[in-house]
């Protein structure tokens, strides 16, 4: 087996580093339980405190001391060490095919390109596979994303022609009268399955080669699998290592607080903000007990043990580290509210330090100075070990000490315990003995029942932007200090700050919303059925049109609020990555200043996600919309409608426009990755205008790579249709609370050029549309023909939809009009129902009854949607309309999102690979023409301008 301590690759140059750019402290002035906030530290400073730990260590090694530290940011200083870990750290990206990105760093839209490998679920034959199969499991929040497993190590041009099955046979059947020795030859140079990376080695150069926001998504990503997240990044090359603050902002979790369901008891934060007291686990020397075992065993409730933190006893986990030493990971506890589950009654904070304290000083002194405690596990405390510790004794923290009987010298550990008993403030009851394996039950509860005595009591309590100021404190660098961060931030506060009521934020700032575009869109809608009757009055027409135009001239005459001007000047940075850093920003500020208040926490709230039933009511949303970045997008949009619509009409010269740059400053947007919104969910109505300037200017700038597949989806409330396009393809799109109920948003995704032949488009368009009624006809009235014209409208402009469903027989008749509608035209996209089973994970797939009733001849609402369209040959079963073959997957049953009870479940394997079943069928149907023809985006223009 390989590992990088034997091999020496050629190194073509040493690993170039973006430069350390420190801002001013994000949150200065705030106090914490960790005292006051740091102040700004240079980069000078930052060496000089490097510089003055190298000399604490120094003076603590006396002549028969051999104590020597291999990773910590000071060891640069020594003449030997850096010149191995340069070669080690060099050797892995190369070994990892990631050199290439540490100037140009791997990007998020990097990542989600649709390939050939999309395509197929392979498994990774080489090292240089292993990076891009982490995130493509990641992605689809695979539980064995971590996996670092390779099949035989056969390079493609080198495999024979025969099939599998035939060189199985032939070794087999291999027959012992051939030519002995060239058979047996040949047999020991068979590639064997190989595992040369340890997981957190992959991780670790994975982030390093990566640029904030796809950090960010790994870690998101890793978060939702209930996997350890790394808080701080080794650099064994340049010895400085990160803080990964900005990569966390986006985990947000929700838990409860015991008693359960009482007022108030249900939380949502993000992790970033929330404090909780935290335990740090550490290794001391040797130890043969596993710090990550024991803590995955404190984590897990009940017999169900879940690998949060990968430890050395699974199977592939055993590879000896290469650059991940000195990384240290964090995980939490959340309490569901049920006492069944909860083994601790608040949220709490564990922590991991990878490798020897006696290795990574600063790590250590900062998880000393953030841990209500800090475990020690070791075998041996020797000289070396006492003076290590002895550094500690002005520490406040709380101490314990895991040791193992059987292994190192027993009477030289009691004499340096009771040395280290006044000096840490111990007792005996902080030292624990693992007598063997078969006490591991009875061991984990009295590590938890430590963890609750110290929670009891008056403890610590810190938030991971608490960690990052003492972090910055000890001279390690913060991801979030950089100065176009910093840039982006001061920004959404100043935008932010003004915000002190939602509701009239949006009616004083965002004034073009509201009463005048409803009222306008109402308008545009009774001008677009007269287009449509066989002799309008000519009248009636000329009145919808001046009073269009009235309101129209009453939008213009608005100038942009300072809050709409500042955001504009903050998606028209000329640096992309200030653009990113700004909207990533208004997302959290505006999220936080506009929280919710919920208004009635039902059962199902135990989920981490608020809406998963079926029976929504609409009308009563559970979450109020929350103040978002399509509000300020959708203020632009109106600007650009009305003054579009008087150039239209005369009123205005071409000459005076002033907003005709919004639509290019959108498509920017659109093309990093965020969602734009196609139409608006509070009148449910597409601003024409807006979309069709957009799409053009899209269109320009993806010149000779327009050529499109638009993907929707529809379906009942809370069914999981965002959750599912985002697991499917890596998409940003709102779940949860932060979902509005109606209208829907697109988002795009490029197709590798390589693959764009074959696909047949160069980039697919993904719509997710908010959710449908699925009552009766009658009670909806005007609101249901809207949600009819937007269901028409998403499947008319698609090649495929997907139809989500919570129940088979539950289809929307808001879609039931669509289908109607749509076979007069003859346009009939490819359908894909899903089944989301949300409840029951056991059922292993759908059930025979449960087609025959999607397909059955429909019943009494169906029979009323016909009745509506005024269909003269009656209706027909779904089947007919949507050419819907249950032999060839038309229909879907995806098993339960989560494995276990949330917020501490993981996501479901099963839930995984239906996923990404059903993604690989999407894609073959779209390469194999089964859609509707695929068109370039001046085709769509015209066919949403029609529509």
């Amino acid at each position: 087996m390989w590992t990088p301590r034997t091999r020496r690759v050629a190194i073509r140059s040493p690993l170039p580093w973006r430069d350390v750019c420190v801002g001013k402290c994000p949150e200065e002035g705030r106090h914490s339980d960790l005292g006051e906030v740091a102040p700004e530290i240079k980069a000078s400073e930052r060496r000089t405190a490097v510089a003055i730990a190298d000399l604490e260590w120094r003076e603590m090694e006396g002549d028969d001391c051999e104590f020597r530290y291999g990773d910590g940011t000071n060891e640069a200083q020594d003449n030997d060490f850096p010149t191995v870990e340069r070669s080690r750290l060099q050797e892995m990206l190369s070994l990892l095919g990631l050199e290439m990105y540490q100037v140009q760093k791997l990007s998020l839209q990097d990542s989600l390109q649709i390939s050939f490998d999309s395509m197929k679920n392979w498994a990774p034959q080489v090292p240089k596979d292993l990076p891009w199969n982490f995130l493509r499991k990641l992605q689809a929040l695979n539980a064995d994303a971590r996996n670092t497993t390779m099949v035989l190590d056969v390079l493609p041009d080198a495999r024979p022609v025969e099939k599998e099955s035939q060189m199985e046979e032939e070794i087999i059947y291999w027959d012992p009268a051939d030519d002995l020795a060239a058979d047996i030859y040949s047999f020991s140079e068979l590639p064997t399955p190989d595992t040369p990376v340890n997981p957190l080695d992959l991780l670790c150069a994975l982030l390093i080669s990566s640029d904030s926001f796809l950090q960010q998504e790994i870690v998101l990503k890793m978060a939702l699998c209930q996997f350890a997240l790394p808080l701080v990044l080794p650099d064994s090359e340049n010895h400085y290592h990160t803080f990964l603050l900005w990569a966390m902002r986006g985990i947000v979790r929700t838990w409860w607080s015991q008693p359960p369901r009482g007022v108030g008891s249900f939380r949502e934060d993000s992790v970033v903000l929330s404090r909780a007291p935290a335990f740090a686990f550490v290794r001391m020397d040797v130890s043969s007990n596993s710090k990550s075992q024991l803590l995955n065993a404190v984590l897990s409730p009940g017999h169900r043990q879940w690998d949060c933190f990968w430890h050395r006893d699974l199977n592939l986990g055993t590879n000896a580290r290469e650059i991940s030493d000195g990384l240290v990971e964090i995980s939490w506890f959340f309490p569901s509210g049920r006492e069944d589950l909860d083994i601790f009654p608040e949220p709490v904070t564990f922590l991991n330090l990878r490798g020897d304290i006696g290795s990574h000083w600063l790590q250590f002194k900062l998880l000393t100075e953030i841990s209500s405690a800090v475990f020690i596990l070791t075998d041996n405390i020797s000289k070396k070990e006492y003076k290590l510790l002895y550094s500690m004794k002005e520490s406040t923290t709380k101490y314990y000490f895991i040791l193992s009987p059987y292994r190192g010298k027993r009477n030289t550990n009691l004499r340096f315990l009771n040395k280290l008993i006044p000096v840490l403030k111990i007792d005996h009851s902080h030292v624990l003995v693992k007598v063997s394996s078969t006490d591991s039950d009875s061991f984990v509860k009295r590590i938890r029942a430590i963890v609750g005595n110290v929670l009891r009591a008056p403890c610590r309590r810190v938030s991971v932007e608490d960690m990052a100021h003492a972090a910055r404190k000890l001279g390690l660098k913060v991801d979030e200090d950089c100065e176009e961060c910093q840039k982006a931030k001061d920004r959404m506060e100043r935008i932010t700050r003004k915000i002190k009521d939602s509701d009239a934020y949006r009616r004083d700032e965002l004034r073009l919303q509201g009463d005048p575009w409803r009222k306008a869109a109402q308008v545009e809608k009774e001008f677009c059925q007269l287009q449509w009757a066989v002799d309008p009055p000519e009248k009636h027409r000329a009145e919808l049109r001046r009073r269009l135009l009235e309101l129209r001239m009453q939008q213009n005459s608005h100038d942009p609020s300072s809050g709409v001007q500042e955001f504009i000047s903050g998606i028209s940075s000329p640096s992309l990555s200030e653009k990113q850093y700004f909207l990533r920003w208004m997302e959290w500020g505006l999220a936080r200043v506009a929280q919710p208040r919920l208004r009635q926490p039902p059962e199902t709230l135990l989920t981490l996600r608020p809406k998963h039933g079926g029976a929504t009511d609409l009308g009563e949303p559970l979450w109020p919309e929350p103040l978002g970045v399509e509000h300020f997008l959708r203020e632009m949009g109106q600007f650009y409608e009305a003054e579009s619509c008087l150039v239209e009409a005369g009123r205005l010269p071409a000459g005076q426009r002033r907003f005709a740059h919004f639509p290019g400053l959108a498509s920017e947007l659109l093309l990093t990755g965020l969602p734009l919104e196609l139409i608006d969910g509070s009148t449910l109505s597409m601003p024409i205008r807006w979309v069709t300037g957009l799409l053009k200017e899209l269109h320009v700038r993806l010149e000779r790579r327009s050529r499109l597949v638009v993907l929707s989806a529809l379906g009942v409330p809370g069914t999981g249709k965002s959750t599912l396009l985002n697991t499917m393809f890596g998409l940003r799109f709102a779940t949860g609370k932060s979902c509005s109920p109606r209208g829907a948003f697109m988002q795009l995704i490029t197709v590798a050029e390589g693959f764009s032949q074959d696909l047949g488009c160069d980039h697919i368009l993904v719509i997710d549309s908010g959710g449908l009624i699925g009552g009766a006809l009658t009670s909806a009235g005007d609101r249901f023909e809207l949600e009819a014209s937007l269901a028409t409208l998403l499947m008319g402009l698609s090649n495929v939809t997907v139809i989500s469903l919570a129940e088979t027989k539950d289809i929307p008749a808001a879609i039931l009009h669509a289908f109607l509608r749509l076979e007069k035209t003859g346009h009939m996209p490819n359908y894909q129902f899903v089944y989301q089973n949300l409840h029951d994970v056991s059922v292993p797939g759908p059930r025979p009854r449960d087609k025959r009733q999607l397909l059955d001849p429909p019943g009494d609402l169906s029979r009323a949607a016909a009745q509506m369209e005024k269909q003269s040959d009656g209706f027909r079963a779904l089947a007919g309309l949507a050419f819907c073959d249950p032999e060839k997957q038309h229909i879907w049953h995806i098993p339960g999102l989560w494995h276990g009870a949330p917020p501490m479940a993981a996501v479901s394997l099963a839930y995984s690979e239906a996923i990404f079943e059903l993604k690989r069928c999407l894609l073959e149907n779209i390469r194999n023409g089964l859609s509707n023809q695929n068109k370039n985006i001046q085709q769509l223009i015209e066919l949403v301008r029609r529509l």
